[in-house]
């Protein structure tokens, strides 16, 4: 319960303005980007907007004094309900915190507050020819704070790593309001635990980052982007496992099945063969022109064994961009072809992917379901979405068995729940299949250690018992 003192006390901190209790602001920060329909929705009791990280600390101290759950959030981008506050509480919303602390030229390396937006970093790197590379679909809007939260991937991923790869040191605020710093700028260091990585994918459960420091690339010189037609989505999966195999390393690998296809071409312009039932847009990119056409002429001629029925090259960086443009506006298309849409977010080791594209197809004929099947196909990481109306107690049954299939057929291939968009509320059930009773455990003595009264993001990657202890 958070009383008019501890409001009054908190206002003092960050600002009249900053922490908001109308029932309209309670309301619109009590939801993420996922597919959940909490009714009724979890509220917060309290949004509050800090602009520093003493702020946040100060916020925190109180919160712990008085057992009072606290939610992280940035740009709410997340899919399984990371930021939703589901025990009421404080949501601490960092979207105010967007200042760039430096631009390190000489180290590469970039400094930012957790609001930034993710897109903000690439293109200020940019400038200067460096080369931030994770780029989840939501990069535009994302802040890095989350994307950290979610060790967020994105399509580049295949190539370059995904969040964790990059972040080489933390600002923390803990549970009870310290503030801890870990890594740094030094390429080596292994002085005591890898704290940095610890909270790295943490979804908010074990301390409040504020800011990071961020490694970064020199940007390539050269790119090529196709897109390939096949009259097959075992010819499109076919061709992805041939290209790696031949030591082609692509930046990007992005597949969408025939269902996506149909779901793109309602949305805006976009030509495809009528016997299309799958395509690839993947791009090669690197220092060397010569070296980048070849990579390019081996990719079409692996296609070209593997039933392509048509191969566009970009011709511009506007072509390009016009490209991947289909690509990032995939997933509200898709989401427009149903009432509802359960997607998920599941990676098998690379050499599975051409099976376990298979194995769902076989899921959706079993259930008589209507699937779209796409994602980074380059590093196995696919994003499954059952078309469904959760309406009918029926289909939503059916949906509950095709997900638990799912998830069942990617572990037996050595895979992992979730590739980019965490575990939070979604996919809690199903933690013990993939890590076993005593890995949980390790997880839940983690969070006992950092958060002893449980008051960061409760109810997030596995099921709390009971409540939130003083």
């Amino acid at each position: 319960m958070i009383t008019p003192e501890i409001v009054q006390e908190i206002r003092q901190i960050v600002g009249q303005d900053y922490a908001l209790d109308s029932a309209l602001d309670l309301f619109g920060y009590s939801y993420d980007s996922s597919f959940l329909a909490l009714f009724p929705p979890s509220l917060p009791e309290l949004v509050v907007r800090p602009r520093t990280t003493e702020e946040v600390a100060q916020v925190m101290k109180i919160a712990y004094a008085n057992s009072i759950p606290v939610t992280a959030r940035g740009a709410a981008s997340g899919r399984t309900g990371g930021s939703v506050p589901l025990r009421g509480g404080i949501v601490m919303c960092l979207e105010r915190m967007t200042s760039v602390i430096e631009l390190d030229e000489k180290n590469m390396m970039i400094t930012v507050e957790a609001g930034v937006r993710t897109g903000d970093i690439y293109n200020l790197c940019a400038q200067k020819g460096l080369f931030y590379p994770p780029d989840p679909a939501s990069f535009k809007i994302s802040t890095i704070g989350g994307n950290i939260a979610e060790d967020a991937g994105g399509m580049r991923a295949v190539k370059y790593g995904v969040t964790h790869n990059f972040v080489m040191g933390l600002e923390v605020v803990l549970a009870d309001g310290r503030v801890i710093k870990t890594g740094g700028k030094s390429i080596k260091n292994v002085t005591g635990y890898n704290l940095t990585q610890l909270f790295v994918g943490s979804e908010g459960t074990l301390g409040i980052v504020t800011k990071a420091v961020l490694r970064l690339l020199p940007m390539p010189k050269h790119r090529t982007t196709l897109l390939l037609m096949f009259e097959s989505l075992d010819g499109a999966c076919s061709t992805i496992h041939q290209m790696l195999q031949a030591g082609v390393v692509p930046a990007a690998a992005e597949l969408m099945d025939g269902k996506c296809l149909v779901a793109i071409a309602r949305n805006r312009p976009f030509e495809y063969p009528a016997a299309a039932q799958a395509c690839i847009i993947t791009e090669v990119d690197g220092a060397e022109q010569a070296d980048i056409l070849k990579q390019a002429e081996v990719i079409e001629k692996i296609a070209a064994d593997n039933g392509v029925l048509e191969v566009r090259t970009a011709k511009s960086a506007q072509e390009a961009d016009e490209l991947w443009g289909v690509r990032r506006a995939l997933s509200p298309a898709v989401g427009a072809l149903a009432p509802d849409r359960v997607s998920e977010d599941i990676s098998v080791p690379r050499n599975e992917f051409p099976e376990i594209v298979r194995r769902i197809s076989a899921i959706a004929g079993k259930y008589k379901l209507n699937f779209a099947v796409y994602g980074h196909a380059g590093d196995g990481n696919l994003h499954p979405s059952i078309l469904c109306d959760l309406s009918d107690p029926r289909q939503a049954e059916v949906v509950h068995k095709a997900v638990d299939e799912i998830f069942a057929e990617t572990l037996k291939l050595g895979g992992t729940l979730s590739g980019e968009h965490g575990i939070g509320i979604t996919k809690q059930n199903y933690l013990k299949n993939a890590l076993g009773e005593d890995g949980v455990a390790v997880l839940k003595a983690i969070k006992m250690a950092l958060d002893p009264k449980g008051i960061l993001n409760p109810g997030k990657v596995w099921a709390e018992e009971g409540k939130i202890h003083g």
